[in-house]
Formats: C-alpha cells, structure tokens, sequence
C-alpha cells in the first residue's frame, strides 16, 4: 500500500500543469489559475471540516451547506436549501443553477454529499495538516472534493468560462445514511437530472481511474422456522431453524455465487428458543438451551449487483434455493432497502474518453475505468440512468469513514485543473465534437 501510495505522489509531483500542446489558451489560462487557489481553496477546507455534519447531525450539516452556499452565490449560483420532511429526520440538500443559453454545450449536474459518517460524539472532528496531508472528518469523503469544486468553477467563472453555461450543483444532505424512503430522500436529485445531459461525480479519485459503473445494492432478511422439541430428537422430529438457515446460506454460496460483480453477504445471524432482531439498528437478542431445537433463527446481509437484471436474476435464484426445505422447517427471504446500480452504458464511456484526453493534455497521464467491484453505492446510481455519468471525479486520499482518514494536498491542484477543463469543453461543446 506504502509503495502504491508514493507512486501515486511521484506521479502527481511529475505532472507538468497545463503543458499540452493541444489545450486552448481559454484552457490554459483556466489552468494557470488554480495552483493560485490553493490557500484559498485549504482555508475553505478547514473552515468546513470543522463544521461538524454528521449524517444525523441536521444543524452541522445545514451549517456546511450555508457555507459553501454562500461560495456558489458568489460564482453567480441560484443557491437553495431542499428540506426534507420531519419524518425522515434528514437535514434536506443544496442545489445550486446557473441556467445558460439554449444549445450551448451539455447541461451539467455536478454531485457530491456535505454528510459525513462522524456524528458531533464521535473523537475525530478537527482538521489537521502535515506537510502535505491533511486529515479530518470528511476530509475526502467529501468536503475535500467539494472544495474542489469550488475551485474549479472560480477558474472558470475568472476567465469567463461560466457565462452561458447551464450547470447545476448537487449536495446532498444524507448520503451516508439515505432517508427513507428513498424516493422522497432523493426526488430533488432527480428532478436535477432530469433537466441534466451530463452528471459528474465527485468521490474519491485514484488518480489514473475514473467510475463508469458503480454497483447497487439491497437489504436481505431471512427468516427460518422449526419445531421446538427435545434435542434427542434432532433429524427424525425435524431439523430445526437453525440447520435450516444453515442450509439456506450454504445454499446460497454454492448455487448463486459466481457471476462477474455480483456479492450477497450475510452480515448478521441469530438463533434459538426466542429471537427478536431489529432491521434498523441491525441490533438484536437471541436465547436457548443446548437440548432443545431451536425454533427460530434469523439472518440479514446485503446484495450487491451491477444491473437490475442481475438482481433480478440473483434474487430468484435465492429464492429457489429458500424454497428446497428441510423435513419440519419453512422459511421466508424479504429484500428491502435497495439503491440502484450505476450500469456501464456507452455514453459513460464517452464521458471517460473526454476525461482521458484532458488528463493527458494537462501531462497528468492515462485515465482508465475502474472496477465497479471496488465501489460502493453512490448517490449518483439514483440518476445515471436518466444522463450519461462519470464518477470518482474528487480528491485524492484514503482511511475513509476511520480516524485515519486523510487526503493529498499535492494532487488537488492536478485534479482541479482536470475537472475544470471537463466541465469547461463539456458545457462549450456538444455531443461527439
């Protein structure tokens, strides 16, 4: 990891900034201005790192969307805040427009998330820096990426490169912890798509890879049933609900397992006499004796897929296998609590080509498509079918959701300069210039 990790400095330290011959002198310019952002760009970092928003935390993470609220009306953003219903204890989202003139270049929806997994308890909550690191809560996920942003909008709008544009600005509120349900949750993010031909992500970068599919998921509960009866009577009285769930699981790994990106994990698993397990808190209670068979076992785990077909597919074999019992037992497989797949369709290759091309026209080399197994879910899956999308867009770090998490100073200038010269040839050109 060591050695990975100062490849990827060397890299970035090697980088010439806006030395390719084929970049305009509009691209160049927009270019020179960002390593001159940098202190600017760090005291707006600290100042919302800071800020305290955890996902549950509604003030903290109203007050970071005040704040950088307050960036994007200085950029000549329509700023508000979308609130959300006292039923899903969510703090709401910004969304911030600029609308331009009619068939000037691509529309953009530019995406990221002001939560952060550390809620106002948690030990970790002050920005730090070490030469060039700095660390935090929400440092790289995402109040880095964000700051980003920023920057790269101040390049343009100082050259003149805004004008005329139509971008939208999208930052969710409760990313690390979606409301539900998630169709209220996300509704303001999807009316911004849908007047969108492009979405860019701005997670976590690795520098030489950008996100063209990201996989869903979905929630699992199994539920398994038996006869309480002497332990004596084990196999010829009925199996029990915990063989059975045993069964199931074993099941699962030996008939569904296999396709390219598909996962299902059992994260959670109780048993006995009495169980009683909440889906929520993931909490639960289990009791019994070593002669007596159980008559209740539970178990609920994630299913992780790249097309809704796939889970589709998969969640039908599950089922198949549930339904195969043992003598004296019954079972029932619920799913609930799904987020779509970001699925690998061809405009989302275009979009990396153009990244791929600014990348090596700015001397920061070859950008690839990242394996979708190594993401997670992501807000942007809720759009990316309604626009063309690319993801991992952000800062440049790691330790995410840990006291270790951290981002690289000597990147974000490179990276900035990159999402700033994508932003700016896709808002002046059209489709398949």
């Amino acid at each position: 990891m060591l050695t990975l990790f100062l490849s990827l400095l060397c890299l970035v330290a090697l980088a010439p900034a806006a030395q390719a011959q084929k970049l305009s002198s509009k691209e160049r310019a927009i270019a020179r201005r960002i390593p001159g952002q940098q202190a600017a760009d760090l005291a707006l970092l600290e100042k919302v790192v800071n800020i305290n928003s955890g996902t549950h935390n509604l003030d903290g993470v109203r007050a970071v969307g005040q704040a950088l609220g307050d960036e994007f009306r200085r950029l000549g953003f329509t700023v508000r805040w979308v609130p959300l219903p006292d039923s899903l204890r969510r703090a709401g989202h910004l969304i911030a427009e600029r609308k331009g003139r009619k068939g000037r270049g691509r529309r953009l929806l530019l995406l990221g998330h002001l939560d952060t997994v550390f809620e106002p308890d948690s030990p970790f909550q002050r920005f730090e820096r070490q030469d060039t690191l700095v660390s935090g809560p929400g440092v790289n996920d995402m109040k880095g990426a964000i700051v980003m942003m920023v920057s790269a909008l101040k390049a343009l709008q100082a050259e003149g490169a805004l004008d005329g544009s139509t971008i939208t600005v999208a930052l969710m509120g409760d990313e690390e912890d979606t409301g539900e349900p998630a169709s209220v949750a996300r509704a303001a993010l999807v009316d911004a798509a849908s007047r969108s031909d492009v979405v860019l992500g701005f997670e976590g970068s690795t520098y030489t890879q950008a996100v063209v599919a990201r996989r869903g998921f979905t929630s699992w509960r199994l539920a398994t049933h038996g006869k309480q009866a002497h332990s004596q009577g084990i196999f010829k009285e009925g199996n029990g609900a915990i063989y059975e769930l045993a069964r199931i699981l074993d099941g699962f790994y030996r008939e569904v397992r296999g396709e390219p990106n598909l996962t299902f994990n059992p994260g959670v698993i109780l048993g006995g006499t009495e169980v009683s397990f909440d889906t929520v808190a993931l909490t639960g209670t289990a009791a019994g004796k070593l002669n007596i068979i159980a008559p209740e076992a539970v178990a609920a785990g994630d299913l992780r897929y790249i097309s809704g077909d796939q889970e589709q597919r998969a969640r039908e074999a599950m089922q198949k296998v549930v339904e195969q019992h043992l003598e004296g037992t019954s079972a029932e497989l619920t799913f609930y609590g799904s987020s779509p797949a970001m699925e690998p369709k061809p405009g989302n290759y275009t979009l990396l080509r153009e990244l791929d091309s600014v990348s090596r026209e700015l001397g920061s080399g070859p950008v690839e498509a990242q394996d979708p197994g190594t993401r997670g879910a992501g807000d942007i899956s809720y759009v990316a079918a309604q626009a063309d999308a690319l993801d991992g867009l952000g800062t440049l770090g790691g330790g995410d959701h840990s006291p270790d998490e951290y981002m690289n100073l000597k990147a974000m200038p490179a990276l900035t300069q990159r999402a700033a010269i994508l932003i700016y040839r896709l808002t002046h050109r059209r489709a398949g210039r």
